[in-house]
């Protein structure tokens, strides 16, 4: 849409300043022993009727390498604490089956002792894991039992998944059982422990400084650069970032070479408006939201900046260098239990389109941040918080969510190059009061002429028309990806599986002009030739 008054609303990209190359394993994913995620999700078994590939889900296979997934975080979360790697190994029938770690879970669905999502069979373990992740193009990120295994533990796990061919007796375990594998998986990443703050050890950050340490210390590599990820700060906790990072550094500053990311989790979930801080009682319904709730969730998430800034900055006064870089492998929205596709799926929600602006939110606030975070993984994969697939038996979809890492796969090894937005705000009421929330925000990438602009309208109710220019460069033409609905609250079902989806377009570019119109509450994808 071309027009030649002046506009309120103004997108600038200045390709001259580079923030750095967007890693593609941003667009990473996670999987955990939890609810529907592996059974009912990723794994219906190798005789099931529902079509898939050594017992994996085949629709969810492809749908994936359409997305590019890059690198997916297993078995936990929390399970990761509780689990013994040996015990998902080996042939099925000889496997231990064991009480899954989120048994007593105060918001799960369903209660009982006899409820078979609260034991595991281990019929999915480490090789399974390693086959989905071939099927898929995705890299492995294996998180270890810090809580209840030892480092000799861990060292035999890197030994089973990477050593050579026949060179060691976790090579022939690995060689044998179901879904084998003679050659290595060469996995590079390992993160040491899960929330050891809590679930993965109640530590406090100089305790964890020194097992990570001894986890790490002599590990061999067989030809593959190991990279360890730390287990970092439950949202905004600075304190333990600095003790985690002043007790490591006591043993010199080398030592930060060893520690390829530190992670963060960020969960959008309290959505109270400011009425409370108890876990259970912020958390709103995932479906039944009004503009006030949108708005909130849309808040939480916004804080991923600041957390992003406030902890680089604490790292930086110890890694001056900053050869430790962000990763973060938990982030989404989590709702209270009710819009679960089936009860048994722990910690099940619907995903609409206010998801969907999330998740863009957080990717773009990712690139802006290409500078300092290597990876994220989206919490979580199928059929959990804020998934990018819902499945159950032989019914499968894909949420709104999906869509967004579709659109935005462009940005993927990109190099990322600073934009301003400039917008009036959104207006709404909190808590009896005038509030506001940014208008237009988003990121803007490069590869060779093609610019990747990917733009959030928040504005519940009102649309933004931008001018969009593009310093020392001319636009030859563009075209768009936009996902929008009228009612913010659609979603996606197995009745109905497509009525949230991308819709493209071309735009005018009139004189290298370029005008948009973005709609309310939605995602946007321009890919402009540059001249």
């Amino acid at each position: 849409m071309q027009s030649s008054r002046a506009l309120e609303s103004r997108i600038d990209v200045l390709v001259g300043e580079p923030i750095a190359t967007i890693n593609p394993d941003i667009y990473g994913h996670f999987v955990e022993h939890l609810g529907g995620v592996v059974y009912d999700g990723i794994w219906v078994g190798e005789n099931s009727k529902i079509p898939n590939t050594n017992g994996i889900r085949t629709a969810l296979v492809d749908a994936m390498r359409r997305i590019k997934p890059s690198v997916i975080r297993y078995p936990g979360g929390c399970f990761a604490d509780s689990y013994n790697w040996r015990d998902g190994i080996g042939e099925r029938s000889k496997r231990p089956r064991r009480t899954n770690f989120w048994v007593d879970a105060p918001e799960s669905a369903v209660r009982g002792q006899n409820v078979p999502q609260n034991y595991e069979p281990n019929h999915f373990g480490t090789n399974e894991f390693m086959r989905f992740c071939q099927l898929t193009n995705g890299q492995a990120y294996l998180a270890a039992n810090l809580r209840g295994l030892g480092a000799q533990d861990f060292y035999e796990w890197v030994e089973y998944c990477n050593s050579p061919a026949g060179t060691t007796t976790g090579a022939d375990m690995r060689a044998s059982g179901e879904v084998p594998s003679r050659e290595p998986f060469k996995v590079q990443y390992w993160g040491v422990g899960n929330e050891t703050w809590g679930c993965g050890g109640n530590l406090t950050p100089e305790e964890y400084a020194a097992e990570f340490r001894r986890f790490t210390a002599a590990v061999p590599r067989y030809g593959v650069p190991l990279k360890y990820i730390a287990s970092g700060s439950n949202g905004e906790d600075l304190n333990w970032t600095r003790g985690f990072f002043a007790r490591t550094r006591e043993k010199g500053e080398g030592i930060f070479n060893n520690i390829y990311g530190w992670g963060l989790h960020h969960y959008a979930w309290n959505l109270s408006q400011g009425k409370t801080t108890d876990w259970l009682a912020g958390k709103r319904d995932a479906l039944q939201f009004d503009a006030a709730e949108y708005y909130e969730l849309l808040r939480e998430g916004d804080r991923m900046e600041s957390l992003i800034n406030r902890h680089w900055t604490v790292m930086g006064e110890y890694d001056r260098q900053h050869r430790t870089k962000l990763v973060v492998d938990e982030w989404g929205a989590w709702y209270k239990p009710g819009t679960e596709i089936v009860p048994t799926h722990q910690f099940g929600q619907q995903s609409t389109m206010r998801d969907a602006v999330l998740a863009g939110l957080t990717l773009d606030t990712f690139h802006r941040h290409a500078d300092k975070v290597v990876m994220s993984n989206v919490a979580q994969l199928i059929n959990c918080l804020q998934a990018l697939f819902l499945a159950h038996e032989d019914k499968f979809t894909v949420t709104p969510t999906y869509h967004v890492f579709e659109m935005y796969a462009a940005h993927q090894a990109a190099q990322a190059v600073r934009a301003e937005f400039i917008a009036p705000r959104a207006t709404y009421t909190r808590n009896d009061k005038p509030a506001d929330f940014w208008g237009l925000a988003g990121s803007a990438s490069l590869k060779g002429k093609q610019l990747t602009l990917t733009v959030i309208n928040a504005d519940i109710n009102q649309p933004r028309e931008a001018e969009i220019n593009v310093s020392g460069a001319r636009i030859n033409s563009a075209n768009t990806r936009e996902l929008a609905e009228q009612d913010v609250h659609a979603h996606n079902t197995f009745d109905n599986p497509r009525l949230v989806a991308p819709k493209d377009a071309q735009v005018a570019v009139t004189n290298g002009r370029l005008v948009h119109r973005f709609a309310p509450a939605s995602v946007t994808r321009l890919q402009i030739t540059l001249g």
